[in-house]
This record gives structure tokens, sequence and C-alpha cells, in this order.
């Protein structure tokens, strides 16, 4: 079964906040293969505070980026027929889908076999414990030392460790 592990950073949390990050990587038989989706978006608005604190990617940095419309054909050919994986895909799935409809595109859902998501699994084996992508980490011994600030592509790797030590 051909999964893709994703990640997303954002320019907030909620409302009309868009994706600045998007990170994927393949997985086939439990083993990554080394092709990913990676790239940098210009989300042609700030980014909150908070958000900035949390990826560090400026609006400086990310002016010159494609906007998600220039890589949509890109990402979903990537990510077509597989299951998508992430660590609170609720999150991630919720800010595709958005860019997806400004593109006028189909929704997320239309792309992929199936969904599924790494904090549903945590909090499943876990409850009442801490459940975040660095808890879970340290719980399964995943070496998430390179992790200084969040990063849609070092997130999706993370998560896919965790994914096979949880499901193993």
């Amino acid at each position: 079964m051909r999964q893709i592990f994703l990640d997303t950073e954002t320019t907030g949390m909620g409302g009309e906040n868009r994706i600045v990050e998007i990170g994927a990587l393949e997985m086939l038989n439990r083993k990554l293969t080394g092709n990913s989706f990676h790239c940098y978006l210009n989300p042609e608005r700030e980014s909150e505070p908070m958000a900035l604190a949390v990826h560090g990617l400026t609006t400086q940095f990310l002016q010159n980026k494609p906007k998600f419309l220039d890589i949509s054909d890109e990402l979903l050919k990537f990510i077509t027929g597989a299951e998508l994986i992430a660590h609170n895909a609720v999150f991630d799935v919720r800010f595709i889908n958005y860019e997806l409809r400004l593109a006028r595109l189909q929704s997320l859902e239309e792309y992929c076999s199936s969904i599924t998501c790494t904090l549903k699994i945590a909090r499943k084996l876990h409850p009442g414990k801490s459940n975040k992508l660095d808890s879970v980490c340290e719980r399964y011994q995943v070496d998430n030392s390179e992790r200084v600030k969040h990063g849609a592509i070092i997130d999706a790797k993370l998560c896919a460790e965790v994914y096979i030590a949880m499901t193993q």
C-alpha cells in the first residue's frame, strides 16, 4: 500500500489563514522510499505572530515563493491514490481543502484512498496523556533533535516514524 505522510505550516490557526509550507514523504511496505514533495508557498498575507513563532517562515522569505495554485497539480499528482497520514490530520486537511476550494479543485478526500490521523491513534493508545508530536516522539524514542522549529518535511518524517512505532 502506498502511503503519504504529510504536514503543513500555516499563517495561523483558523479563518482565512493560508499554507506557507507543505512537506510529504512516500512510504511503501512500511519503508520510506526517498520520494518526497516539499515546497514553501507565498500565502499572500502575513503570518500571525504565534504561527511565525512556531515555524519562523517570514513574509520576506515567502514573498518570492510560488502560490498554492502554481504547485497544486504537482502536489495532487504526488498524493493521488495513496493513504494520506498526518499528525492532527484534521488541521492539515482543513487547510489543504481551503486552498483547493480557492483553486476551484475537488476536496482532498477525492484524491486520496483514505486519511489517517496519527494523533487519533496516539490518543487511543495513550488516553489522558500528551499526544503532541514531540510527546509521541519521546514516548516511542523517535529522535526529534533536528526539530528546532516546526517544519513540514521534518514533521512529516517524524510522523512516519511514530506511525511505524505505534502500529507494529
